[in-house]
């Protein structure tokens, strides 16, 4: 994704940390750390944990935090699967995956929620993935994915009924978004699910959606 709309997307992302005035982060597949540095720094949130697998990635973001990252933040970096995370990670104020879904195979959508949802909880659990329909902008064929590590690319249907359906089986509302561009037709480059615990205040309900 282009520079601009990638900013957008980290935008988009952390308009909702602020908003729900979060105070404990969990970047899963953080990567390099895009958005966990600028989080990091913004003074808000005073832990953050990310986890990924590539150990590489891992090292250029200690090496970013070693000068970006302010003292007041407590930041932790933890080498390993999101679906195996430690259960000390329990209950943070909110999780985010930033363009992560799409990397794990279909049938292991079940894990994923069983492993965030059903077992860590996270009060807030915010999910980016790529909207399929705006692939034909971006120059994507309509045989590829945008990325080749991709193991799957949604439409902005298909997302919606995969995100309401892991709100209802695990106790969650949720609410989903064009990001990253808004074409009148096609959506957004991106597209965003914000999980909420039913019964908080800013919970919408049992599926919203932003969609144009």
């Amino acid at each position: 994704m282009t520079g601009f709309l990638h900013q957008q997307r980290l935008d988009a992302v952390r308009n909702v940390i602020r908003g729900r005035r979060a105070r404990s982060l969990l970047d899963l597949g953080c990567g390099d750390g895009d958005l966990l540095v600028r989080i990091a720094c913004d003074g808000q949130v005073g832990r953050v944990v990310g986890i990924d697998l590539c150990a590489l990635s891992l090292a250029r973001l200690r090496a970013r935090l070693e000068t970006d990252a302010p003292a007041t933040c407590d930041v932790e970096i933890v080498h390993g699967s999101l679906l195996d995370a430690p259960d000390r990670l329990r209950g943070f104020d909110c999780a985010v995956l930033v363009e992560t879904i799409e990397h794990l195979d279909a049938q292991r959508l079940g894990a994923f929620e069983r492993a965030i949802l059903g077992r860590l909880r996270p009060q807030t659990l915010v999910v980016t993935t790529p909207n399929a329909e705006f692939n034909p902008l971006l120059g994507v064929p309509a045989h590829r994915f945008r990325h080749p590590e991709h193991r799957f690319e949604w439409d902005r249907a298909r997302f919606r009924q995969w995100a309401g359906g892991a709100a209802n089986r695990h106790g969650y509302v949720v609410a989903c978004s064009d990001i990253a561009g808004r074409h009148p037709h096609l959506g957004g480059a991106s597209q965003m699910a914000v999980f909420d615990l039913a019964g908080q205040d800013h919970a919408r309900g049992a599926i919203a959606d932003d969609f144009g």
